[in-house]
């Protein structure tokens, strides 16, 4: 299944129907009156957020849904049935959009989440509601009000406690493999990952956390180079950031050139990206000479407690989910 992250859809709730004018027809009841019904209200067109759904693919294949709309009233004071609402399941994290003003109407965070975006209209009423001392035989009745038709725009940021960023081939699926249940592809080339991955981190007994490895990001990302202006959305979610340096791309000369590259993007995209808490990790430290070129990226940057990993040999692993489990913690408390 592809991983569609953005759809335009047209909802439509169901029309009212219509009044009904009639009069009653019975043998021996002389001067029966009005009878008609009302007429039922539309379906109501509702959006609901379901675990299940990872994805806005499904609504990729078709772009305007209808609710129905409500029957017309009848005789003998019979009111028409009402339309049966549509719901339509979004994954967790979808942000909902008015297309033509731009304006957020919603935001599905939580499972199960339902909400009304487009009303059914209200049946009209029939001729027995007309009937009065000096019209006793009203001879027409309301239509229907139609029903509420939008455009949305829908936006999926996935819902992660901790995003894994980096510039490509830095291991970032290799290291949510190993710490979580998450299988994502892993091969020895940059942009192996084409979609972001979620998995389940648990340390001790404590409370699991999400983690989310983010692809695509490399330089000039936030202007749609590589895939990051397409995958920089879902980082906005995470409370913490693992920064991750491949040790076998660090320049003596420059140690810190991927480690700006990526902070500059996240601050040109949002600068409440760059302001996120971040654990900055090298990995690869299976590679030939890979302790040398870790030790001047860490006398490059002495402010921060840099960790030394291998997420191939899974070195240093207990010691990354630890101090992940207590930044987060931290977070908590403010």
């Amino acid at each position: 299944m592809k991983f569609i992250d953005q759809a335009t859809i047209i909802v439509q709730s169901g029309d009212g129907g219509r009044g009904c004018v009639s009069f009653r027809r019975e043998r021996y009841v002389p001067r029966g009156g009005p009878d008609g019904g009302d007429g039922g209200k539309g379906g109501d067109v509702l959006l609901k957020t379901n675990p299940s759904k990872r994805t806005l693919y499904h609504l990729q294949f078709k772009k305007e849904y209808k609710a129905p709309n409500g029957g017309p009233g009848l005789g003998s004071q019979c009111n028409g049935r009402g339309g049966t609402d549509l719901v339509l399941d979004l994954p967790v994290g979808t942000l909902i959009y008015d297309a033509d003003s731009g304006e957020l109407l919603h935001d599905l965070v939580a499972a199960d989440e339902t909400i009304v975006i487009a009303r059914g209209g209200r049946g009209g009423l029939g001729n027995t509601h007309f009937k009065s001392a000096t019209n006793r035989a009203p001879r027409y009745a309301q239509p229907g009000e139609p029903g509420q038709k939008f455009t949305l725009r829908l936006e999926l940021k996935l819902l992660a406690d901790v995003g894994i960023i980096g510039l490509p081939n830095a291991g970032k699926s290799t290291l949510i493999s190993v710490i979580s249940a998450a299988r994502p592809k892993i091969a020895d080339y940059p942009f192996t990952t084409l979609t972001p991955n979620l998995g389940v981190v648990r340390v001790g007994d404590r409370e699991p956390f999400v983690v989310a490895d983010i692809p695509g990001l490399v330089e000039g990302a936030h202007t749609g180079l590589g895939l990051g202006a397409r995958f920089l959305r879902h980082v906005e979610r995470t409370r913490l950031l693992v920064h991750l340096i491949d040790a076998g791309g660090i320049d003596p000369e420059d140690p810190l050139k991927s480690y700006r590259t990526i902070n500059q993007e996240l601050a040109m995209y949002s600068p409440s990206l760059a302001e996120k808490p971040q654990v900055v990790v090298v990995n690869k430290l299976d590679l030939t000479d890979a302790d040398q070129l870790a030790d001047c990226f860490c006398q490059a940057l002495p402010q921060v407690n840099v960790l030394r990993i291998s997420a191939a040999t899974h070195a240093g692993l207990d010691q990354l989910k630890t101090r992940i489990q207590q930044q987060l913690d931290a977070l908590n408390e403010i």
